[in-house]
């Protein structure tokens, strides 16, 4: 059994509908509330990423920041980003571990594909999506 991780915030591109839905489903399966999340788009996103000196202005990534105002912090970007929610939520989606023995390259190679396809096949909306009120705490900024 893995050791909770404090804080896990995961930053994603606000307007767009793959991330959206991605939300979605990390909202249902976060069984122990660890999860937070806040849009890329936003102040708060855009200061976080500066601290970790990446361009607040890309969006065609997730990131999740570990240990969030630890001395631990961390941002993980990409496949390893998707990993750690795998193993965040639990359950089947552990499985995902399993990509670990995979090159990095491969599965960030994976990961732009998507990304940069994503706005195709899933759309892009412009607007923020109203969380359900038992999930508004969850976001940040």
């Amino acid at each position: 059994m893995r050791e909770p991780v404090s804080n896990p915030i995961v930053l994603y591109d606000g307007v767009c509908g793959l991330c959206d839905r991605s939300v979605q489903f990390l909202l249902k399966r976060d069984r122990q509330d660890h999860l937070r999340f806040a849009s890329l788009q936003s102040g708060f996103a855009a200061a976080l990423l500066r601290k970790h000196g990446v361009d607040s202005r890309a969006l065609d990534t997730i990131y999740v920041v570990v240990d969030y105002e630890l001395a631990t912090e961390s941002l993980l970007a990409r496949a390893d980003a998707v990993l750690f929610l795998g193993r965040e939520i639990g359950g089947v989606w552990n499985l995902l571990s399993l990509l670990k023995i995979l090159p990095g390259w491969a599965g960030d190679r994976a990961y732009n594909l998507v990304a940069r396809h994503r706005y195709r096949f899933f759309g892009k909306d412009g607007s923020c999506p109203l969380w359900d009120e038992r999930d508004r705490h969850k976001f940040l900024g």
